[in-house]
This record gives C-alpha cells, sequence and structure tokens, in this order.
C-alpha cells in the first residue's frame, strides 16, 4: 500500500488509468471496499490500519479492477495466526460473492486446506509437481475432519 494514500485512494490507484467516468470509479470503489468491510476507514491512511485491515485494502485494490483471475502469493504470511484466520474466512466470503479465480500461494498446509480446492505442491530445482489433490468436503472447513487430517498427512509425507 502507499502509506501516502488513503484506502479509498489506494483501492482507486489502479483504476485512474482506465476510461471511466468519475461516477462509475467511484461506484467500483465503494463496492471493492464494501466487499471487503472496509467502507468506513476511506479515509484513513495505511499507517492507522491493523495488518489484516491492510491486507483487505490490498484485496479491494485487486477486486476494484474486476479481473478474472486474483493472483495472491503468501498475502497473510505476515499475520498472527488469528488474523490469518479472520482474512481467510474474508477471503472465502469475497469469493463465495464473487467468485473469482483465486491462485493462492502459501506454505501453510492448512490455509491451503481451508481454502483451496485443488492443491498443487510444488518441488524446487527442478520446478515440479509432486502431488496434486482436489478438496471435496464443503465449507466451511474444519480442520478436525478426518479426510482434511488425511490430506494433510498425504501433502506432509510428499514433502518429505
Amino acid at each position: 500500500l502507499y502509506p501516502w494514500l488513503t484506502v479509498r485512494g489506494n483501492v482507486e490507484l489502479p483504476l485512474k488509468h482506465k476510461k471511466l467516468t468519475r461516477a462509475d470509479r467511484d461506484r467500483l470503489i465503494d463496492d471493492a471496499q464494501t466487499a471487503v468491510g472496509l467502507e468506513h476507514a476511506a479515509k484513513s491512511y495505511p499507517s492507522q490500519l491493523s495488518g489484516g485491515m491492510q491486507q483487505r485494502v490490498a484485496i479491494a485494490r485487486a477486486l476494484a479492477l474486476d479481473p478474472q483471475i486474483l493472483l495472491m502469493d503468501e498475502p497473510f504470511g505476515a499475520l498472527d495466526e488469528l488474523t490469518r484466520i479472520e482474512m481467510q474466512n474474508e477471503l472465502l466470503r469475497v469469493w463465495s460473492a464473487r467468485r473469482k479465480t483465486v491462485v493462492f500461494v502459501t506454505h501453510s498446509i492448512w490455509e491451503g486446506l481451508i481454502l483451496a480446492d485443488r492443491i498443487v505442491v510444488l518441488a524446487p530445482r527442478p520446478g515440479r509437481i509432486v502431488l496434486e489433490r482436489t478438496i471435496a468436503q464443503p465449507r466451511p472447513r474444519r480442520r478436525n475432519d478426518a479426510a482434511l487430517l488425511a490430506l494433510y498427512e498425504d501433502i506432509w509425507q510428499s514433502l518429505q
């Protein structure tokens, strides 16, 4: 996030290069802020926000462009565990409302199991797929679900 821009300014930034009327731009900004629950923080600056709220601003900025695919590389990696779980739930809420394809990179097996429909485990040097699994369990998923525990073990073994 740009620290000198408000939440609204950060969400608006990628829209400035699109040929939109002011009314259309305002509608897209408002929709994106509402989608992540930040309509009340539009005039706040990043330094005034928690880590989770900052992540929501970044998600809103991406959603404002209405992409077909949302690429997320370790977006919750720097958050504490409770905020991370809150953001996972927030992402699932936004996903269920917008139904965008999300490519989500994480080093957390549980995060993948909670969020994904499909998990692909990559190995380093040379980069290759070592495991691919589809997750059929309905959402919301629980960490004590026997099928998820079995998938966790399967993924963990592929990393050894």
